[in-house]
């Protein structure tokens, strides 16, 4: 077992594939559009949650269909990192926040695209995994990075593109995606038997 994406009694810290489809599906019927948009970047660029609330506009390529983000823990450097998205989402952040009307003012542009701090984004979070019926270590914000990373270890099996994507300094973090590609494709399995 993968210790970093387990607790130490065995429980995952990621979610499944399924749990995250059920969080995307909550998170399109959320009554908010802010949080909808906040819920959906998180899920689909396994962005840190401090890495989204850093978000702006001018961060938002609009015809490239990606967002670039800030990556934190990098020990004093700055450094960024391109996600590619699904059209959905800038859709979604374009309608919700105007992305191109945003862009047309530098000081506007490179405001926040939310306003809440980390406490309350993580309580919008949990409201969207309840509603999803989503419970247990694995329904956090973190939950839905480490589900990221396990899901494109899965698709790609490039462990490089895995950590471009998370924004890790070392391939040796990225690597416990990597390791658990084989559990999962054993529950796959035999949960087709």
């Amino acid at each position: 077992m993968t210790s970093e994406l387990f607790t130490i009694d065995g429980k995952r810290k990621y979610l499944t594939a399924e749990e995250q489809g059920r969080f995307i599906t909550a998170a399109n019927a959320h009554e908010r559009a802010e949080v909808r948009t906040l819920c959906l970047t998180l899920a689909y660029t396994g962005c840190r949650i401090s890495e989204a609330l850093a978000l702006t506009a001018d961060r938002v390529d609009l015809p490239d269909k990606s967002i670039t983000f800030q990556t934190l823990k990098q020990r004093g450097k700055v450094k960024y990192r391109s996600v590619p998205c699904p059209e959905s989402l800038i859709d979604a952040l374009e309608l919700t926040h105007r992305i191109r009307k945003l862009k047309k003012t530098k000081r506007q542009a490179s405001l926040p695209l939310w306003s809440w701090g980390r406490t309350q984004a993580t309580k919008h979070v949990w409201a969207v995994m309840e509603s999803a019926d989503i419970s247990g270590d694995h329904a956090t914000p973190k939950g839905l990075r480490h589900g990221f990373g396990v899901r494109m270890a899965m698709q790609t099996r490039n462990p490089r593109l895995v950590q471009k994507l998370l924004g890790h300094t070392n391939l040796e973090t990225t690597a416990i995606y990597m390791d658990l590609v084989g559990d999962e494709a054993r529950a796959e399995v035999l949960g087709a038997w």
